[in-house]
């Protein structure tokens, strides 16, 4: 399909000269997110209760949660009660990760924290074909004192574990948490990029309200869930 919002066409020298200039801010730009990851590690932390949370099989202390690691990161989804379709970005975001074995070696585990009650969550997570490991803190305030409190928004979490002590390390919510994604980085590397009336492209360009393009919930079930797959 031919289209009048084109990027203007330029012989290869003339591109490769605008690419390298680019390519210098990109450079800036990862040294940067080196030096945030650097201050990030030298953090202070917080010692955090000793919370009791529902897993697949039962409560679950917070420190049994890292099975033995010493790293955790959890993401906090959000959870509407009584809703069948749950948030779609949290739902499309978490759809992503499916294989998280690499971070084994980073005595590290990635898991789902929420609101919802864990039988609830666990056949939302069957629905939506998630692969990820899910606990509820329905019966728990560790949601609400880590940002995510019932009815609220999504967070990212980090904890690191000293025996049984558990310490919370880190903390992002909104876009912070897209650098743990790969579908935006994937998508803004596009020419249209994503498409979403707040960017900042080219008069022309095709421009839709924001979350226009994202997935819905019944979207991703039909994709990843039982009978998708």
């Amino acid at each position: 399909m031919s289209t009048s919002a084109l990027p203007p066409v330029a012989d290869t020298d003339t591109w490769q000269r605008q690419l390298d200039r680019l390519r210098a801010r990109e450079k800036a730009a990862t040294r940067e997110l080196d030096a945030i990851a650097a201050e990030r590690r030298r953090l202070p932390m917080v010692e955090m209760p000793d919370y009791t949370l529902e897993g697949e099989a039962g409560p679950v202390r917070l420190a049994d949660i890292f099975e033995g690691k010493t790293q955790l990161i959890v993401y906090n989804h959000m959870w509407f009660e009584g809703k069948e379709w749950q948030c779609p970005g949290c739902t499309g975001y978490t759809s992503q990760f499916t294989r998280l074995e690499f971070l084994d070696a980073y005595d590290a585990r990635f898991v789902i924290v929420t609101q919802g009650p864990i039988d609830e969550a666990l056949a939302y997570k069957k629905r939506v074909g998630n692969t990820m490991t899910w606990y509820s803190t329905a019966n728990s305030t560790f949601g609400s004192d880590v940002g995510a409190p019932p009815g609220g928004g999504f967070a990212v979490n980090v904890f690191l574990r000293d025996g049984d002590t558990v310490y919370r390390t880190w903390h992002t919510d909104g876009r912070g948490t897209e650098q743990l994604s790969h579908s935006f980085p994937l998508i803004d590397l596009l020419p249209y990029g994503r498409q979403e009336e707040w960017q900042d492209s080219p008069d022309g360009w095709p421009q839709s309200p924001t979350y226009s393009g994202w997935a819905s919930s019944q979207d991703i079930a039909a994709l990843y869930g039982p009978k998708g797959s």
